[in-house]
């Protein structure tokens, strides 16, 4: 559990040091440096470790509630006399990961590898950013092995999905505009040639 809490703790400093960066080197235009973000990791790092002993402390209250109550509890956290032990052992767990992250963050190594692995994660995502834009913006069909294919898919799509769907919409529009629901019905059939609408494609 301690681990755990440890490795949810570096994960949420990363990310929050990746968005920093991203702000920073992308939109703020700053070339990158590890050290100008060695205050903020330490920051984080010592926040979360306020939240762990805040933890604590809470479970030490409940610790203590329950204390000589064995009567049925009537939910989750109405903790008994018998959840003492475990409620302990989750208290000294949070005081662990709480020690443990004051730790790191005062060790300047732990820091800077913290930094870089969030430098890391900022430039990935940058890059499938880009590569996605490229894939988009260089498309073209006759690059695209599966193209006929995903082509008759998608007219098929359009004409027994899309059309029908848009034809409806306008004779509701068409009916409504000739006063409302309860007005005439409006004959509005479509004009149909092999399956397409062709009053849609005004």
């Amino acid at each position: 559990m301690v681990a755990e809490g440890l490795y949810v703790a570096s994960a949420a400093t990363r990310l929050s040091l990746k968005n920093r960066i991203l702000v920073e080197t992308l939109a703020g235009g700053k070339d990158f440096d590890v050290q100008r973000f060695v205050p903020e990791a330490r920051a984080t790092l010592l926040d979360l470790a306020a939240e762990a002993e805040q933890d604590a402390q809470r479970i030490e209250a409940d610790r203590r509630r329950a204390r000589g109550r064995y009567t049925d509890s009537y939910g989750t956290h109405d903790y008994r006399s018998r959840d003492v032990r475990n409620l302990r052992t989750r208290q000294r767990q949070s005081e662990r990961v709480a020690q443990e992250l004051r730790e790191r963050a005062d060790d300047p190594d732990e820091l800077r590898t913290l930094v870089e692995d969030a430098r890391e994660a900022a430039w990935a995502e940058v890059e499938r950013n880009l590569d996605s834009t490229l894939r988009i913006e260089a498309a073209r069909p006759d690059l695209e092995p599966d193209y006929a294919k995903l082509r008759e898919a998608r007219m098929q799509s359009l004409r027994l999905v899309d059309l029908p769907r848009l034809a409806a919409h306008r004779r509701r529009n068409a009916q409504g505009a000739a006063g409302g629901l309860n007005g005439p019905v409006v004959d509005d059939a479509p004009v149909v040639v092999g399956g397409v609408d062709l009053s849609e494609l005004e």
